[in-house]
């Protein structure tokens, strides 16, 4: 799927965009995961389409964004819906439509798997995501999450 006005192109991710995921996520987090970022290349990358997804935006070869997700089905009594586990753009891409792109792009996706709604969790103080995905028409569901800390642990 290409945007020709912008030249951007979303599409599934392959193995060989894993470094510059890696790198775009470690430029916005301070926090380099090369590990976590390869579990899910195997887990949502190209080998798993149908139901799990993992979209990249590129634009002349170069990664710009990136979008996870999967459809999943009557956990805590919902129906099946789509839920994004991550959607990060390059700072400087940001406000650009790239995120829109991208989001529109796995909601594609979802509705193919026969969902009509689409979730995600986020940190209550990540305001930049918030404001992202209420512009995207999303509001608070219908589930509180709830936490405790184990014994011996200490809270994150």
């Amino acid at each position: 799927m290409a945007n020709t006005s912008t030249g951007l192109r979303i599409r599934p991710a392959q193995l060989d965009d894993v470094p510059a995921v890696i790198a775009l996520d470690e430029e916005v987090t301070g926090l380099a995961k090369p590990g976590y970022w390869g579990d899910m290349f195997e887990r949502f990358g190209d080998r798993r389409r149908g139901q799990r997804f993992f979209l990249v935006a590129e634009r002349e070869g170069r990664v710009e964004g990136f979008v996870i997700g999967e459809t999943r089905a009557w956990e805590f009594g919902s129906p099946p819906c789509g839920w994004i586990f991550a959607i990060q753009v390059r700072p400087k891409g940001r406000l650009k439509g790239v995120g829109t792109q991208l989001f529109n792009a796995i909601c594609d996706r979802f509705r193919k798997t026969g969902v009509v709604s689409v979730r995600t969790m986020l940190a209550r103080d990540n305001t930049t995501i918030l404001s992202f995905f209420r512009s995207q028409g999303m509001m608070a569901g219908p589930f509180i999450e709830l936490e405790t800390t184990l014994e011996g642990g200490s809270p994150p």
